[in-house]
């Protein structure tokens, strides 16, 4: 049984979740964890990754940044060319009519289309420019099984700034003035995603070429951004947990609230209401991944999907 991996439980294709990510991965150092955990989910049916822009404030090429940071993951984990990648918006929508069309916008609108009676999940990293783009450019995907999972949004019910969100304000009143199923992770429950160093050097950095990096990586940003700090908040992988068990977190259905220009919420109660979670188990999520890292590790990261 030492052999005996997660990969090599066989899901039958009607049983996999439909996964899209969407990652605005060199913004900070926790996107590379949740990506890794998206492509080590064998009960996942991942459909492609797309980079996202990260505004102009820390980078002028946010998105070229994203793109390059999502191939490295990649080749670290020996998959180059094994998932599809499509590179989303290079920039904010102007307003709240006037899409910025992409490969990965198309991507959601190719995949919404499909004849498929499985929900098909968008996990949202960052801004949400590019479901926002789709609904605009294929009005009909409205109706399609979507789910979004946004990490964003400030604490309820008084909202304020909050980076995912200020990164694009017209795309999120526009997915909050759909009819799309969504499910919002706020700052005050993804920011409770903490790890420490000791953990991560103990369970990630041990497992190959992409563990050390996802540990040497978080402890580089550290040492520029906040050099004090023996932790880091992995926030966007409550995206992946909640997919694995959308009961992975407190949460609660409230009307969809929209976003005025200082972030903070507007509850008009026009819109449908939507999932906000104020909680993730924090345990179930990471002790997840670090499973998962080790047996690909163990298995010579051999491509473990079918």
């Amino acid at each position: 049984m030492t052999d005996f991996t997660v990969f090599d439980v066989d899901y039958p294709p009607h049983a996999r979740q439909r996964v899209i990510v969407n990652t605005d991965a060199k913004n900070e150092c926790d996107d590379q964890f949740a990506i890794v955990q998206a492509i080590l989910t064998p009960s996942f049916e991942l459909h492609g990754i797309i980079p996202a822009h990260f505004g102009d404030k820390k980078s002028k090429t946010s998105l070229k940044d994203s793109h390059d940071e999502t191939m490295l993951v990649l080749k670290l984990m020996n998959l180059e060319g094994k998932v599809r990648v499509e590179d989303g918006a290079t920039h904010a929508m102007p307003d709240e009519t006037t899409p910025v069309d992409s490969p990965g916008a198309q991507l959601i609108i190719e995949e919404a289309m499909k004849d498929d009676d499985r929900p098909l999940f968008i996990a949202f990293y960052g801004p949400v420019t590019d479901i926002a783009s789709a609904l605009l450019l294929k009005p009909e995907i409205e109706n399609r099984n979507i789910i979004v999972i946004w990490i964003g949004g400030g604490h309820w019910p008084a909202g304020g700034r909050e980076y995912n969100l200020s990164n694009d304000i017209p795309a999120a009143n526009v997915l909050m003035k759909s009819k799309l199923t969504v499910w919002q992770v706020p700052r005050t429950a993804y920011r409770t995603m903490s790890v420490t160093y000791a953990e991560m050097i103990e369970k990630v950095s041990p497992c190959g070429e992409i563990g050390k990096y996802l540990v040497e990586q978080v402890i580089e940003y550290n040492m520029r951004t906040d050099p004090h700090m023996e932790y880091r908040s992995l926030g966007d992988s409550s995206c992946i947990g909640l997919i694995l068990d959308p009961e992975a977190g407190v949460w609660d259905y409230r009307p969809a609230p929209l976003f005025d220009e200082q972030m903070k919420y507007v509850h008009n109660g026009k819109y449908r209401p939507i999932r906000v979670y104020d909680s993730v188990n924090t345990r179930f999520v990471h002790e997840d991944l670090w499973a998962k890292l080790a047996q690909f590790h163990r298995r010579g990261s051999r491509d473990h999907r079918s």
